[in-house]
């Protein structure tokens, strides 16, 4: 039976995810918590997509007590709490000396520094990363969720389940009650193409992945709502009257409105 399998925040954009059993919602209908913090430059947010050396930090986060330990490569590690103010401050300059970047960290309990903020959250099937995973020699489907950082993995149903929601007449699903409507592919950056723990790129991992997606591409997706096919993994859209609500792990799926072959 389809059903919520895991849910995952990033708090502090381009590190390390945490699991939570259930979430709230954000008003913008993102889940609670997700990319809270974030680290800028002049340019707008500064992240994995600016720096591999994201990857060479391991960090957990306590979303009860806002309390965030970071260890570097060589096992250095801080511990702060970056809800204080002061705290934060103390946070940014460690940052500041590690990337060697002039860096402000910022914080946002509303909405978060999400890329697409009229978007709500990214959700991806567990079978999709299976899937992914044995596309490239050596990836563990446990890296490939690393890779991908979704917010919400769907089991019990087929890989690429997700791309149905996208397109012409595409239905909508509900998972405790939230109803998700599909907005847009998430097309990939660099990211994916990293080791998650060394940072190390896999070699052509782009053009892989492209050949491989276009060959297992499913019949019942709208291939005219996506750009290009370096894309993998739903942005979804909460409507407001629905972001009130909890999703929590367990709570079962139901696609709420039928595609066009009855799946």
């Amino acid at each position: 039976m389809p059903a919520v399998e895991r849910l995952r925040i990033y708090p502090v954009k381009g590190l390390d995810g945490i699991e939570l059993d259930e979430a709230g919602l954000t008003p913008g209908g993102t889940l609670a918590g997700d990319r809270e913090f974030a680290l800028f430059d002049g340019a707008g947010t500064f992240n994995a997509k600016q720096s591999s050396r994201f990857h060479e930090l391991s960090t957990t986060f306590d979303p009860g007590s806002g309390r965030f330990a970071v260890e570097t490569a060589d096992g250095t590690d801080e511990e702060f709490h970056l809800r204080e103010r002061t705290d934060r401050n103390r946070a940014e300059a460690w940052f500041v000396d590690f990337f060697e970047e002039p860096l402000e960290l910022r914080h946002d309990e509303s909405m978060g520094f999400v890329d697409r903020t009229t978007m709500g959250p990214s959700v991806v099937s567990t079978a999709t990363l299976e899937t992914v995973a044995g596309w490239f020699d050596g990836m563990t489907v446990d890296g490939a969720r690393r890779r991908l950082r979704a917010n919400v993995e769907i089991s019990g149903v087929p890989a690429f389940w997700e791309d149905r929601f996208v397109g012409e007449a595409a239905p909508t699903f509900e998972a405790g009650g939230i109803r998700f409507e599909g907005v847009t592919p998430c097309g990939r950056c660099v990211v994916p193409s990293r080791d998650p723990d060394t940072g190390d790129p896999l070699p052509a991992f782009r053009e892989q992945f492209v050949r491989k997606r276009r060959e297992t591409f499913p019949e019942w997706a709208d291939e005219s709502a996506f750009d290009h096919y370096f894309s993998l993994m739903l942005i979804a859209r909460i409507p407001e009257q629905f972001r009130d609500g909890t999703l929590a792990v367990g709570d079962s799926v139901s696609v709420t409105a039928p595609a066009a072959d009855g799946k």
